[in-house]
Parts: C-alpha cells; structure tokens; sequence
C-alpha cells in the first residue's frame, strides 16, 4: 500500500507544479530558487539531452559555451544524482529538486541547451529500497 501511496503524492506534487506553471502567460525567467529538496518536497527529474548528430562536437559545444549552459546548468542548489553520456544518444542526468523547482529547471535548459540538443524530460522517483525489498521477500521463501 505505501509504493501506491508515494505514486500518488509524486503524481499530486508534479500536477500542482505543472498546474501553477500552466498559468503562466509569459515565459519570462522565473526566480531563481533557493528552496532545497527535503523527504517530503523532493522529485527526481530524468533529462535526456539528445546531441544534434549532424554537427561536429566542437561545435556544439562552442554553441553551449556561447548561450551560458556550462554556467547556467544545473541551478545552483539543485542536486546532480547522476550524469551519464549515452553513446548515440547524448546525456542523461539525473536531478533530485524541489517541485517548486522545476519551472527554473526547465527554463534553464530551455534557454541554454537548445539547440545542440533535443531535450526529454521524465519526473521519476526512488524505488530502489522497495524493489529491493520485494526482492529480499521474494528470495527468502
């Protein structure tokens, strides 16, 4: 019951986070946060960074360097959980946020990111410690 549970508050805070920004008229730069995650605020967001493949990387990441993403990314206070390159596909990072966070999060991309990448976003949420416990249950019988 309690996995059931924590899906439906991840899925309650993302709703409210995705509401608040849906009203939003203007895409102006949001303020920066100084809120940080904590057991009861915190999302975890999975951001695939698909590489433009037609361009050499030397020029895409002088591109990068140009719009400010080596200094932009990731907001200051944000935690990187994991950062992957994925061959063929690009980068994969892993963040954990507040949910009041996101908007900031994905403006920052949105401003500095485009364009030598495609961008994927996929809230998610630990499950390593109930999986892992299914598990133990199910090879302790």
């Amino acid at each position: 019951m309690r996995p059931a549970r924590l899906t439906l508050t991840m899925v309650a805070l993302l709703t409210g986070a995705l509401a608040l920004t849906s009203t939003t008229t203007a895409q102006t730069s949001p303020p920066q946060g100084s809120a940080a995650p904590t057991a009861d605020n915190a999302v975890l967001l999975t951001v695939f960074l698909k590489h433009d493949q037609s361009r050499p990387l030397n020029e895409l990441n002088a591109q990068l360097e140009k719009q400010g993403y080596y200094k932009s990314f990731p907001p200051p206070g944000v935690e990187v959980v994991s950062w992957y390159v994925m061959m063929g596909i690009g980068q994969v990072i892993t963040l954990r946020l507040p949910a009041s966070r996101l908007r900031e999060v994905n403006r920052v991309i949105e401003d500095t990111a485009w364009g030598p990448y495609r961008t994927e976003f996929y809230p998610t949420y630990d499950y390593k410690a109930v999986g892992m416990a299914q598990h133990d249950k199910a090879t302790s019988n």
